[in-house]
């Protein structure tokens, strides 16, 4: 172990209890995290075979381990793992995660003979326990999961481990950079990175990494849900004004925003945004207003996002309580986990959450795919290339700020035959850009097909 791993893992074993603590609190609001928190520290109670029962058509005869810490690399795992199970019938699915809401996204994709677990925290030993206890035969991080002991661990037990659908901001790389002894070894340890972008890899190689392929992001393989999207647009067209979204908003965004309704939407700065969009409806007086539909990102928010919006003398109807219909109100919450089609089907257009305050942006691409077009802020490093492409492509539109973004999103909704252009070319943005997974699915049984054959072959 080099001298600055052997520090890390001082300090890894030393956090254990502020950890079990943190996560104690974090179980007062989220329960999720109250739950199983011995499988952190590597201890699992439950013997193997009761974990994993024994299927005659797995092809591999171990699992297929995928880490998606939490809700956005669920989704992408999900898309991978759907690749996995059409080219590799029967495998059995390993699956960890680091929050809650990525692990009940995550019991979703599960199958009998399946198991989850939380990622082990990085210590040797918790890593030591979590891989003999699962004897995983592949091991897939999602996006930006690279753990020093962990990747340790894996190579020192012969687990060829991957990282998928990797990214790596600037921000991250310098930050690896002033950790280079502790990240460039873990880097250089994995077996095989397939980046989304060229300006990923290219960050990726600078740091140590094995990069093989740039395959795209595996997010624009998505396939909204056929029924949430229907409903979303059977409630749109039901809807008496356009519908716009503050779609994944973060800490910060919903007040920005609220300084903005609360000035009712200047009828000058609207013009001038539906200028911008068509030029034949300069000076055009733009009639009637819009419904605001706010869908926060985290679900420990929806009561703080609510309260909000109250002591601004708004008035709110919850997801939660609509029976039929939305019910009137000045303000729709989308306060439930897992509609995101829905929600995408019932808006017009999305202001993109994360992008007006310096956070790097949600993922565009499942409303791309929804033919829900997108206005982004100035703050989408963590998307920047499917930003830039979207943009490029019609399916996008910057601004400066978020006032700006309420005026463009408004003059957007407002305007029928702009806003179907600007939903097909969202359509068409998403089909373009599509087969990341099955490439990386491909890429991933050329690693663990050849080893099986191999560990076969010296059984027999």
């Amino acid at each position: 172990m080099n001298p600055a791993r052997a520090l890390y893992s001082v300090v890894t074993w030393g956090a254990q209890p502020l950890l079990r603590r943190k996560l104690r609190r974090r179980a007062v609001a989220e329960p999720g995290y109250g739950l199983a928190i011995g499988e952190r520290f590597g201890q699992y109670p439950a013997p193997i075979d009761s974990l994993m029962p024994h299927s005659s058509s797995d092809p591999l005869g171990r699992f297929v381990w995928i880490h998606a810490v939490s809700l956005g690399e669920t989704r992408a795992a999900a898309i991978l793992l759907a690749a996995l199970r059409e080219q590799l019938p029967g495998m059995r699915l390993l699956l960890t995660h680091g929050t809650a809401t990525g692990r009940a996204e995550g019991e979703k994709l599960l199958l009998p003979g399946d198991v989850q677990v939380w990622q082990p925290w990085d210590t040797p030993g918790a890593v030591a326990r979590f891989l003999r206890k699962f004897r995983p035969a592949i091991g897939v991080l999602m996006e930006t999961e690279v753990w020093p002991n962990l990747v340790a661990g894996c190579r020192r037990r012969g687990v060829p481990l991957v990282l998928a659908n990797a990214r790596l901001n600037a921000k991250s790389l310098r930050n690896a950079q002033r950790l280079a002894a502790l990240a460039r070894p873990a880097y250089g340890a994995l077996t095989a990175v397939w980046a989304q972008t060229d300006d990923d890899a290219d960050r990726l190689r600078a740091i140590g990494a094995q990069v093989r392929g740039v395959f795209g992001n595996l997010k624009f393989d998505v396939v909204p849900d056929a029924r949430q999207l229907a409903q979303g647009r059977a409630w749109r067209d039901q809807a008496t004004r356009p519908v716009v979204m503050l779609a994944s908003s973060r800490e910060g965004e919903e007040a920005l925003w609220l300084e903005i309704f609360k000035q009712k939407r200047p009828p000058a700065l609207i013009q001038k945004a539906q200028g911008a969009i068509n030029s034949e409806a300069n000076g055009a007086q733009v009639a009637g207003g819009v419904q605001w539909l706010i869908v926060p990102r985290h679900p420990q928010r929806f009561d703080e996002v609510h309260q909000l919006l109250l002591r601004a003398g708004l008035t709110v109807s919850r997801r939660s309580t609509w029976a039929g219909v939305p019910e009137a109100a000045d303000v729709w919450l989308g306060d439930s986990l897992g509609e995101m089609a829905l929600y995408y089907g019932l808006a017009h257009v999305a202001l993109l959450g994360g992008s007006f305050a310096p956070l790097g942006g949600q993922n565009l691409i499942e409303a791309a795919a929804c033919g829900c077009p997108v206005v982004l802020g100035p703050h989408t490093f963590n998307f920047a290339e499917a930003a830039e492409l979207a943009c490029s492509a019609g399916a996008a539109q910057r601004v400066p700020d978020i006032g700006a973004g309420v005026a463009h999103a408004t003059a957007l909704a407002l305007d029928s035959s702009q806003q179907r252009a600007a939903s097909e070319r969202a359509g068409r943005f998403a089909t373009e850009h599509r087969g990341g997974a099955e490439a990386t699915a491909r890429a991933i049984l050329e690693i663990v097909l050849p080893r099986a054959a191999g560990a076969a072959a010296l059984a027999g």
